[in-house]
């Protein structure tokens, strides 16, 4: 006979796999918590112990996204994860001074010639803004995109 695993258990196995924000773990362990005050216990002790970090999530997330993605996609799935606006704002900072160069490597993955149609540009352009990047970025792409700055 095997017995389930406890709440903890549970949790530091999510843990030990990748970082998951408060929230997006609360939701993982819902359905297994006898109660909401014990599943608020033990997320309390992850985070006092280290182990369930915001900032780390955060870290993560720009890591892994920030040579794909716009600072306005990032910013949405952060709020989507449960992060502090504080958190957000800060990694936003970061974000901001280097998302003219990722949008430019992004464009020249994808199309790498300068449009030379109106149906051509607004291709490019919802590109660009599907991946994030804000109009302003998506112009200077478009004006100089093999600009090195």
């Amino acid at each position: 006979m095997t017995s389930k695993p406890s709440l903890q258990t549970r949790a530091v196995g999510y843990l030990a796999r990748r970082e998951y924000s408060r929230l997006e773990l609360e939701k993982k362990l819902t359905e297994y918590a006898q109660t909401p005050e014990a599943l608020a216990q033990v997320l309390d002790a992850l985070e006092q112990r280290g182990l369930l970090s915001a900032e780390r999530v955060v870290e993560q997330i720009v890591h892994g996204r920030r040579h794909k993605y716009g600072a306005q996609r990032i910013r949405h799935e952060l709020k989507e994860k449960g992060i502090a606006e504080h958190l957000i704002d800060t990694a936003m900072v970061e974000l901001k001074g280097t998302e003219l160069e990722a949008a430019r490597a992004v464009w020249r993955r994808k199309f790498g010639v300068i449009p030379e149609t109106l149906k051509e540009r607004s291709k490019q352009m919802r590109f660009l803004t599907g991946r994030g990047f804000s109009a302003e970025i998506i112009r200077q792409v478009l004006a100089c995109p093999h600009e090195d700055v």
